[in-house]
């Protein structure tokens, strides 16, 4: 395993699978991240507004470098139909030198 530090993992909720499919593929285009993993059908319970709720969302796994999260969350910000999106980075403490190569190549970055 190799240190990971510069790496992230971005967890954000979408209403729908269109619009997760719409957030990953903007960020993807503009190689904001590696990889862009949708998982649908989740069930969120949450506190919004002073009452409890509870929704089905899709969650967008995200894999990017810390210096592509201020571009990437002005994206999430600016295509996000939630008034208060959930963006969330995760900090990475190791992965396989490969994969993390293969990430920061494929974010726009060198080996």
């Amino acid at each position: 395993m190799k240190a990971a530090a510069q790496f992230v993992v971005v967890l954000v909720t979408a209403p729908d699978l269109k619009t997760a499919r719409a957030l990953a593929q903007a960020a993807l285009a503009e190689r904001l991240v590696a990889c862009a993993n949708l998982v649908p059908r989740i069930e969120s319970h949450y506190w919004w507004q002073g009452k409890l709720e509870r929704s089905a969302e899709v969650l967008l796994l995200l894999k990017t470098r810390k210096t592509r999260l201020a571009a990437l969350e002005r994206l999430i910000l600016d295509r996000h139909p939630y008034d208060t999106p959930e963006i969330l980075a995760l900090p990475l403490h190791a992965g396989t030198e490969r994969y993390l190569d293969w990430i920061l190549e494929s974010t726009g970055g060198r080996k």
